[in-house]
């Protein structure tokens, strides 16, 4: 949910002119050259800003000392690296090398960043011209200054960006990007306040970044929420720890890039919350060399899809009171296969299955096959909720949402807390009654999911939404609807002479 406004209506520009660098690059390489330069902006304005603080105060000496910025949570600077440095260069040959110097410097100060900026703008790959543009059209915004920080610009050009490189990338825009209303209605429905959150695919850190806004939103604290992530592309856990940087959210994303079920980087942590989006249907993800692992408490899942690997996964980090929200292909929900049959009724019958939110479909770049939201609740009779032992919430969403363009839909903001309140009548802790409605919502027992053969699908549960009397008699409306019928039916037959009489022509007839 991008929404434009005055004060960004150069974010279309900034992309068109960054888009002229993409040339014959890889993909994920050019959006890591883009947004490294959008980085290093921010942490340049944002050191300005204080560099001139610190030079009009009684201590102008210290303008140049590291751990005045350091102690202010602001990225130091090195003379190198400053963005003047750069703008310099812009209309030169030795504009990569500049750059090349600039992302080093910066690294080698800062240690929270160390090794995840983009280094290679001196390659002959990166038309200079094009990209002395870039840098032009990004050196007359204030992304970092105090100003620009109270307004989350940085924030809402990267988000942009991010999701202009998604639809650019298609099927792969997926890997790194999650649409924003998915991450929203996953975070207002989970409402992680304080604890330990995860994600264990967290591509570019999007869980992670509105789960901040929701923390802010509601006047909470940042600092009570400890974040844990892994992600197993080496471009994309870069792209994390960059965005995760510029929010100001500390972060345990692991030392390097790894695959979360042969390389478990938080192995032996449990979590308060976790919110994720796994990649749908992933047929190789070495099943075979961990068939005795301790997560799959509920049955080994099948070597030739992951989906249950996933949330078996996700199901053993929770803590006792832990609660998860992801995203899985509706495949998932009632695939008859006899393992992951097994584990779906071991899942229900150990009563971890909280809710299912059903999705309209084009609300991914990645994809156009339909998806569900999974909420798992490790403790159903929480003191300070209402008791749903032997309940699941089924929210059939799917004619939610509004097309923002020829091809994807997305949540508004009445969507979303629509949804969210309905779950949170459910579980009692939004002091509203939960009742349910027909086409929309049902809280369905065991024995009822028992009688489906466990299968999860929304639709079956919640009925079709009653209609609404039109106020004509039943024998006014039929007399109607049979001519119109009536009609019908010869326009049908007048066209079929004309196909029979055309196929006569060429030499087939019927």
């Amino acid at each position: 949910m991008v929404t434009k406004s005055k004060e960004l209506s150069i974010e279309d520009k900034l992309w068109a002119t960054a888009d002229q660098l993409r040339g014959s690059m890889d993909a994920s390489t050019y959006r890591n050259v883009v947004l490294g330069l959008i980085f290093l902006k921010y942490v340049s304005d944002s050191f300005e800003e204080k560099r001139q603080e610190v030079l009009k105060s009684d201590y102008p000496e210290d303008a140049e000392d590291p751990d005045v910025y350091l102690a202010a949570n602001i990225f130091w600077v090195p003379k190198e690296a400053r963005w003047e440095i750069v703008q310099k260069a812009a209309k030169t040959p030795q504009l990569g090398e500049a750059i090349d110097k600039a992302m080093v410097a910066l690294e080698n100060s800062n240690a929270s960043i160390k090794g995840i900026l983009t280094k290679n703008y001196e390659s002959p790959d990166l038309d200079k011209t094009r990209l002395g543009g870039v840098v032009d059209l990004i050196s007359e915004i204030n992304i970092g200054d105090k100003n620009s920080k109270e307004n989350d610009v940085l924030g809402r050009v990267y988000e942009y960006f991010l999701q202009q490189f998604a639809s650019a990338e298609g099927k792969h825009g997926g890997e790194f990007y999650t649409p924003r209303s998915i991450v929203r209605t996953l975070v207002e429905m989970i409402e992680p306040y304080k604890g330990r959150i995860y994600d264990p695919c967290c591509g570019s850190g999007g869980m992670f970044v509105q789960s901040k806004k929701f923390v802010d939103e509601h006047q909470g604290v940042l600092a009570n929420l400890a974040v844990y992530g892994q992600e197993s592309n080496p471009s994309t856990w870069k792209l994390a720890k960059m965005n995760l940087a510029i929010r100001g959210i500390d972060s345990d994303l692991g030392g390097h890039q790894a695959d979360t079920f042969t390389n478990d980087l938080h192995k032996g942590m449990r979590f308060d919350y976790i919110l994720a989006n796994p990649p749908f249907n992933i047929k190789q993800w070495n099943g075979d060399k961990l068939e005795e692992d301790a997560r799959w408490k509920y049955g080994m899942p099948p070597l030739g899809n992951a989906n249950y690997a996933w949330i078996e996964h996700i199901i053993s980090k929770l803590t006792p009171d832990g609660k998860a929200g992801f995203v899985l292909a509706n495949g998932a929900l009632s695939t008859s296969s006899k393992a992951e049959l097994a584990i779906r009724k071991a899942v229900l019958e150990d009563d971890k299955i909280d809710a299912i939110v059903s999705l309209p479909s084009q609300m991914f770049y990645s994809t156009g096959i339909p998806v569900s939201l999974w909420f798992v609740d490790m403790n159903k009779e929480s003191p300070d909720e209402r008791s749903r032992k032997g309940e699941t919430l089924f929210i059939d969403a799917r004619e939610l949402g509004e097309m923002v363009d020829r091809t994807h839909r997305e949540f508004s903001i009445e969507d979303i807390k629509k949804i969210a309140d309905v779950y949170h009548a459910y579980r009692g802790t939004n002091g509203q009654e939960y009742k349910d409605v027909a086409g929309f919502c049902k809280v369905a027992k065991l024995d009822e999911i028992q009688k489906n053969d466990y299968v999860l699908t929304p639709g079956r549960y919640v009925g079709l939404a009653e209609q609404e009397d039109d106020g004509e008699p039943y024998e006014e409306k039929m007399t109607r609807l049979t001519l119109e019928l009536k009609k019908q039916f010869a326009e049908s037959n007048k066209l079929e002479v004309q196909i029979k009489d055309v196929l006569k022509e060429l030499g087939y007839e019927i």
